[in-house]
């Protein structure tokens, strides 16, 4: 049987919070964890938040890190300064967490970790039912790659990367290694009662598209890929997506700079292939124009990529990530009667762009895990798998959905 607890509690300094959340485990005890998932917000102190888990949970594979701006917990928004943690319960599954800084090679990185989870986990060898990553942000791809390489798409990789209020680069992760400033950690889950997955979008295509034409040096000498696009069509990309734009971004077009803001209701996709003939869309947030009229983007796109505009609103964005829980509570083995809980990945960027209206956003995943406990983070890349392929994109939700 698995059971879930959520918790989680504010405060102006990180004592009163842990404090405030050291009530909540005695008003509701957990019995023997075996996997915790951690968030709170960048300006907490990461050795309290640490020594408070080794008190109350010692011995508890962990994983987790910063949360930009907040999270959600069991139907609340809570605000940045807050703690949240979500325990699993589960004696007869098996679950493990390696923890490390990215160093030089992530690929390499990703694979040695995926590997020391299976062995913490004491399943070596094995194909666990799903992998969850947390990571600073910025090579993603690399990390998909390195975990690509051990488990192809055999399994789903789903997690986000660690996210701060203001892109300042205050993003930490938090793991049973200690806190990481810049890493990786890797768990590997093995449930007794199943487990379930959904990755999608809140955006719509509106028929804009164009081809990507001409890239800059990408992050590795193999890499096809890039995350600095210099030209569309021929044309150089910030001033063809100004066009499509309608002149949105004229103010930086002379002197380049952030368009993180103006951008986030208009963000590109290339198409990761059609469900029954409809298309699914891996979305790329352009986030600031570069040198020469490049677009600089939070994902890395292919030349010869297709780019469509796609568009999205508050309504769409509070909407999707109540879908996106219900999706992966209907597709746990047992249907979503059997639902304990789950784990919500929500872009900052669109936590941001919704604003005042996350508390609703809150409610609506709520309702779709039938006010079962569950725990949210807002990050700054998601990584799922679409269409059949483990990828990392921008703007994305996913959730997670435990079997009981």
């Amino acid at each position: 049987m698995v059971a879930l607890h959520a918790y989680s509690a504010a405060g102006d300094d990180t004592a009163s919070a842990l404090e405030r959340l050291a009530l909540e485990f005695d008003t509701r005890p957990v019995g023997a964890a075996s996997l915790a998932f951690l968030f709170y917000g960048c300006g907490h102190d990461d050795a309290a938040i640490l020594d408070f888990m080794a008190a109350h949970l010692p011995g508890t594979p962990l994983i987790g890190g910063t949360s930009s701006a907040g999270l959600l917990c069991s139907g609340r928004h809570r605000d940045g300064r807050s703690i949240g943690l979500l325990v699993v319960e589960d004696e007869p599954g098996f679950y493990g967490v390696a923890a490390a800084s990215l160093g030089e090679d992530p690929s390499a990185t990703a694979r040695r970790l995926l590997l020391s989870a299976l062995d913490n986990a004491g399943c070596p060898g094995e194909l666990p039912d799903l992998v969850w990553v947390y990571q600073s942000p910025g090579r993603e791809e690399q990390v998909v790659a390195g975990l690509r390489s051990v488990l192809e798409d055999s399994c789903p990789i789903i997690g986000g990367s660690a996210a701060d209020d203001t892109v300042a680069g205050q993003w930490r992760l938090a793991s049973t290694e200690g806190p990481l400033a810049e890493g990786l950690a890797v768990a590997v889950l093995f449930p007794s009662g199943g487990i379930a997955y959904a990755y999608q979008s809140g955006y719509r295509p509106t028929g804009t598209a164009g081809v990507v034409t001409r890239l800059a040096a990408a992050a590795t000498p193999a890499a096809p890929e890039s995350r600095r696009i210099l030209e569309i069509d021929g044309r150089p990309a910030a001033e063809v997506y100004n066009e499509w734009l309608a002149g949105l971004l004229d103010d930086r077009m002379a002197t380049g700079g952030s368009i993180l803001a103006q951008t986030t209701m208009h963000p590109l996709a290339v198409e990761a292939g059609r469900i029954s003939g409809i298309p699914q869309y891996l979305l790329v947030h352009p986030d600031a124009i570069g040198e020469g009229g490049s677009l600089e983007t939070f994902a890395e796109v292919a030349l010869g990529a297709r780019l469509e505009l796609m568009t999205g609103s508050e309504a769409l964005l509070i909407e999707r990530a109540g879908k996106v829980a219900l999706d992966a509570a209907a597709r746990l083995p047992g249907g979503a009667e059997s639902l304990a809980g789950g784990v919500l990945v929500y872009c900052a960027g669109c936590s941001m762009a919704v604003g005042d209206g996350m508390p609703a956003v809150a409610k609506a995943i709520s309702r779709s895990f039938e006010a079962r406990p569950y725990l949210g983070c807002f990050t700054f890349g998601e990584l799922g798998q679409i269409v059949g392929r483990n990828r990392h994109g921008n703007l994305m939700i996913s959730a997670i959905a435990f079997g009981r």
